[in-house]
């Protein structure tokens, strides 16, 4: 089994409810499980993540009020995000940002990825992404981020 430099923990009022929602609509698999502890570990295209539901032992900081994970979100890239986003629309997920095509600068380059982001029940937002290429001149259509 590989090791991932960072992969992030959720902390979930209902972690049956979530585990159905990363597998089902946003096509994650199961990498192992603790069932008795309603811990998953999940994985999709190399990008993990784990889902634990709220407990006793969960390490917050502060008190959980919804929507949970203010202030971050997670990008993670796929291979297909036209079929992701059917199915997210499909499954009735809550699309958080539409669809869009965005440049971002990078140093004397810019980098592209058509993007959406979903939020998952707790409010955790995931940013879906596919990758556009590099370019050397500043893009003329979708948002550029200079």
């Amino acid at each position: 089994m590989r090791t991932n430099v960072l992969v992030p923990e959720l902390a979930c009022r209902d972690a049956e409810v979530s585990r159905a929602f990363y597998l089902d609509v946003l096509g994650f698999g199961v990498r192992y499980e603790r069932p008795e502890q309603g811990f998953c570990y999940l994985t999709r295209e190399g990008a993990d993540i784990m889902l634990e539901p709220m407990g006793e032992g969960t390490w917050l900081a502060a008190p959980a009020e919804p929507p949970f994970g203010r202030g971050i979100h997670f990008q993670i890239m796929v291979s297909d995000l036209d079929a992701l986003l059917a199915r997210c629309q499909a499954k009735g997920a809550t699309i958080f940002r539409q669809y869009e095509e965005a440049w971002y600068r990078a140093g004397g380059a810019w980098v592209g990825q058509s993007q959406f982001v979903v939020q998952d029940p707790d409010g955790y937002l995931l940013r879906f992404a596919q990758d556009l290429g590099r370019s050397t001149t500043r893009p003329m259509t979708g948002r550029v981020v200079d």
